[in-house]
């Protein structure tokens, strides 16, 4: 099969595309013929070293496709099934993934949104839950616009829970139509919450990591009020609970979402779509950090709605 593999650190064009055997699920497992498969903000932090140090590392953990082969003792779903999940035991970005959790595909979705919601739904529920976002919570997202941004407004509200989102200014009405309460990031961003909940806020999670978690801290009235996903050093530096899938994952979103689309509760757009030869490209889209909504790659010959 063929998937994405980078051998060194380093820019974007470090990225090749390769034959690799193809995988057989275990037990408990599928494998899926991939139609469409997710980028995040973690494979860039890959190649260039910021995360996993081994070398070579290939690419994804989230995909949708049709299974295509059963590993021993499943029976929750069969060959032809159109499926969304993680691949935890090897790439995603690839011709053929082993999916290790995993939910049907919504009817009203085709491949590239159902390959959006894994990590961005997961990422999100996982974050409210240990937040413990619920009817009448007021949460601050910061950096709201983006796929788990997204995905955290539109699940805290649903929960009751009054969100606050910070974005771009072009993103204020996009972050309205999720039920959010818009604010411009940047200098000065705590007074212009304060302007909206004067006595702060209950809980606050940074999707953004861009620097303001002593600001979210004093928002939120401590350290045990907030998480960050994304700022690893700060969370260190300040004492904020870091927030990733080694701390124990929110699978049960996976098959909860499937409701929530198909009743109009719930949507994830798909910013841009690649072809796996332009993984690359969707590298520098996705490093320039003002992606509204999921990148997604798409496998040779295949649309993103075909079935």
């Amino acid at each position: 099969m063929k998937a994405v593999r980078f051998q060194r650190f380093g820019g974007p064009e470090v990225l090749e595309i390769v034959d690799l055997p193809d995988p057989h699920p275990g037990p408990g497992r599928i494998r899926i013929a991939v139609r469409a498969a997710g980028v995040n903000p973690s494979d860039w932090k890959k190649r260039t070293g910021l995360m996993d140090k081994e070398l070579p590392q290939t690419l994804g953990y989230e995909a949708a496709g049709i299974v295509d082969e059963l590993g021993a003792g499943v029976t929750d779903v069969a060959v032809g099934d159109r499926v969304f999940g993680f691949s935890v035991e090897g790439p995603a970005q690839a011709e053929l993934a082993v999916l290790s959790y995993y939910a049907p595909i919504p009817p009203s979705l085709d491949f590239a949104h159902a390959a959006a919601l894994p990590a961005a739904v997961e990422t999100a529920t996982r974050a409210l839950d240990q937040l413990g976002v619920r009817n009448g919570s007021t949460l601050l997202v910061n950096g709201a616009s983006g796929s788990v941004g997204a995905a955290a407004v539109q699940l805290a509200v649903l929960r009751g829970a009054r969100v606050i989102g910070t974005a771009s200014r072009a993103n204020h009405e996009y972050l309205r139509t999720l039920g959010a309460e818009p604010v411009a990031y940047g200098e000065g961003f705590a007074g212009r919450v304060r302007a909206l909940a004067p006595d702060g806020v209950d809980v606050a999670l940074d999707i953004a990591g861009s620097g303001v978690l002593p600001d979210l801290i004093d928002l939120a009235g401590g350290v045990g009020h907030v998480i960050t996903i994304a700022d690893f050093d700060g969370a260190r530096e300040y004492g904020v609970r870091f927030s990733s899938g080694d701390s124990g994952r929110a699978l049960h979103a996976l098959g909860e979402i499937g409701k929530l689309i198909e009743s109009g509760h719930f949507t994830l757009p798909v910013a841009q779509t690649f072809p796996l030869a332009e993984v690359a490209e969707a590298h520098r889209v996705s490093e320039t950090g003002h992606v509204r909504g999921k990148l997604v790659l798409l496998m040779t010959g295949s649309t993103a709605s075909s079935p």
